[in-house]
């Protein structure tokens, strides 16, 4: 599968929350031959604009180009770090990882002396580069320096896929194919890489606000209702894209549900309807920007978010690129 190995290549480069500066060095080299110019914001999103016809309404996507991970804020007298996360970290999921270093400085996480019951509390966990002691991992690590667990792609049965990144580089890589499929632009068009969307979806709220979009699009990962013991939800791998409809942070347009859904039956793709209970997107700051916007979300439906196995179906992720697209083929009023 080719896609795998595109993919692959936005999954592997580095981007914590707050320092996504490989990652989106690596996207603006890629889609530059697809846009009329790509810029990055004071707060560090990239943005990639590729114009559409005279008077034409702004049309902007957002996929968040960050990852979950760990800041050094404290080093023992042992040499052993103290970590502080970067976005939602489960640590029991995260305990005994590999993680790497901007520097190529090596890790594993860990929790402290095993017990009878087992802490993984974030106080409980730290980080063993293999220090000699406190002067040792001075000289390899720095108080501030961010890590994350070690990326990979792995291909499952059939178009299944699992890894991290997944969350969010799956959209990284959606937007990417929208610009590169793009034969005809009818709307003035933002693909739009956000950057600290994991401590508190920031970098969509400034580029949504300079930017002042008509109608917006997040991307991201969703939830999965199949696997064991899930909560009733009407999201499944492989039965297509899921629309966004709610959750936590938006109630989204009516107009642009209808718009996605319309598309997606014109062109005979499977798609889904999302509702959650909770949690949100860059969706929620692109319906905000200044007076507002219509906006509404494409989830890749995902099981295991945040840890280092998130599983998604790549038909799911084609059924994505190819609303998107439309959206972009569409006259918007």
């Amino acid at each position: 599968m080719a896609e795998i190995e595109y993919l692959r290549k936005f999954m592997m480069a580095q981007g914590v929350s707050g320092d996504e500066g490989e990652i989106a060095d690596l996207i603006a080299k890629e889609i530059a031959p697809y846009v009329d110019e790509v810029y990055k914001d004071a707060m560090g999103s990239l943005i990639a604009h590729k114009k559409g016809r005279p008077g034409a309404k702004k049309l902007m996507f957002a996929a968040h180009m960050d990852e979950i991970g760990f800041m050094v804020n404290y080093i023992t007298d042992e040499g052993y770090l103290r970590v502080s996360k970067m976005g939602g970290i489960n640590f029991t999921a995260a305990s005994f990882s590999h993680v790497v270093f901007k520097n190529g400085m090596r890790g594993v996480l860990v929790p402290e002396a095993r017990t009878a019951v087992q802490n993984y509390s974030p106080e409980k966990v730290y980080v063993d580069i293999g220090a000699k002691n406190k002067k040792d991992a001075e000289k390899r690590v720095k108080i501030g320096d961010t890590c994350s667990v070690v990326s990979g792609l792995y291909h499952l049965a059939g178009s299944r896929v699992c890894g991290r990144p997944i969350d969010n580089r799956i959209g990284c890589y959606m937007l990417y194919e929208v610009a590169k499929r793009l034969e005809k632009c009818e709307n003035d068009t933002y693909f739009v890489f956000t950057c600290q969307e994991e401590v508190g979806v920031r970098g969509a709220k400034t580029s949504a606000y300079a930017i002042n979009p008509d109608y917006g699009c997040a991307v991201d990962i969703g939830g999965s209702g199949d696997v064991i013991n899930a909560a009733p939800f009407a999201v499944v791998l492989g039965e297509g894209p899921a629309i966004k409809v709610k959750d936590g942070m938006v109630i989204c347009h009516r107009d642009v549900v209808d718009l996605m859904k319309k598309i997606a039956e014109d062109k005979k793709i499977k798609y889904q309807l999302e509702i959650l209970e909770s949690g949100g997107t860059d969706t929620c700051m692109l319906q905000q920007a200044r007076g507002g916007c219509k906006a509404g979300a494409v989830s890749v439906p995902t099981r295991y978010g945040h840890s280092e196995v998130e599983t998604i179906d790549m038909k799911d992720v084609e059924g994505g690129i190819e609303i998107m697209k439309g959206m972009c083929e569409t006259v918007l009023a």
